[in-house]
């Protein structure tokens, strides 16, 4: 069973896909009409990003235009720019004299070695179709977007691993409201923590899930991962007003998610980033404990949403957590 809510009940957010035709790849795009003050926190140790150290606390822009989530490792990072595009034509921006300038921050997750013909990334007019697609309704899930690639449990080689995807999620309390949006494309395996089992992830010689971080104590060791062949990256977002030191914080509490729901996580093949919204859209400060809480659970949870809803590939052999019985 799936968890509730999409980051679109965050109001002043709306969420667009674009998944190529041609390859299992694409992108997602978060649009801040109105701008958001926004942090990010990047624990991987193999990131590929763009505008990270504009949001540090210390640096002058407070807000962002959109965030970009997209497959095709460093190369997808051409697909802000259509992002950037679609903002300036729409007069959206900082304005920096007679100019707007679009901020637009993003993150990329590896993708590339899945078979497929046709362009080997997302582009700017991925980006732009991504933007033209967006809306508050909540966004599919699954194997769209910058999730269409995205596959998880590949410590000990590709041919083990299974189908992630992209998954969202959002909590209230009170009069506030924190979402989350995931791509899941982790080296580790996706736990359900209340069940404490594998939902999708490593697969044993009988080609069910198994828990890589077992296999590891009992002295099997993974195979040696190239930099970047994994990495989950997304967006935790709230309707109450943050500072940009807030935002930042809110940023670190959320990998709190990430850390119940995936196994190992953080590692050296990994390039993990969220980024935080805040719209301030509910009129209220919130407190940094309840939503660091709320953060937190909502990653949780679209993490486990994304491989619940990922649809497999059988070429090559990517089976998801739908088709081995253990969504």
């Amino acid at each position: 069973m799936r968890f509730p809510g999409a980051l679109t009940d965050v109001a002043g957010l709306a969420v667009g896909h674009w998944s190529s035709p041609h390859r299992p790849t694409g992108c997602t795009v978060v649009l801040c009409p109105d701008g958001a003050t926004a942090g990010v926190d990047v624990r991987g140790a193999a990131p590929g990003t763009r505008e990270t150290d504009l949001l540090r606390p210390d640096n002058l822009v407070e807000q962002v235009h959109a965030v970009l989530l997209t497959g095709g490792s460093a190369f997808g990072l051409d697909a802000a720019g259509g992002v950037m595009a679609w903002l300036h034509e729409r007069a959206r921006g900082l304005a920096v004299g007679a100019a707007r300038v679009p901020i637009v921050p993003a993150a990329v997750l590896f993708d590339l070695w899945l078979a497929g013909e046709g362009p080997l990334a997302p582009d700017a007019a991925a980006g732009r179709a991504a933007c033209d697609a967006a809306s508050t309704v909540p966004p599919a899930q699954g194997s769209v977007g910058a999730g269409r690639g995205a596959t998880v449990g590949k410590l000990f080689g590709i041919e083990r691993a299974m189908k992630g995807g992209i998954g969202t999620a959002s909590l209230r309390a009170g009069a506030v409201t924190v979402g989350a949006l995931v791509a899941v494309n982790a080296g580790g395996d996706v736990v359900d923590p209340a069940r404490q089992r594998v939902v999708a992830g490593t697969r044993g010689a009988d080609g069910r899930p198994r828990s890589a971080v077992a296999a590891i104590l009992d002295g099997e060791l993974p195979q040696r991962a190239l930099a970047g062949m994994a990495t989950t990256i997304g967006v935790v977002a709230t309707d109450a007003a943050l500072t940009k030191s807030q935002a930042n914080k809110l940023a670190t509490m959320a990998h709190d998610g990430l850390a119940r729901t995936i196994h190992p996580v953080h590692t050296m093949s990994d390039g993990d980033a969220l980024f935080a919204l805040a719209t301030g859209r509910s009129g209220r400060a919130g407190d940094m404990t309840v939503l660091g809480v709320l953060a937190a659970e909502a990653v949780a949870r679209a993490v486990l949403n994304a491989v619940l809803a990922a649809e497999g590939l059988a070429q090559p052999d990517l089976p998801s957590a739908r088709d081995l019985g253990t969504a």
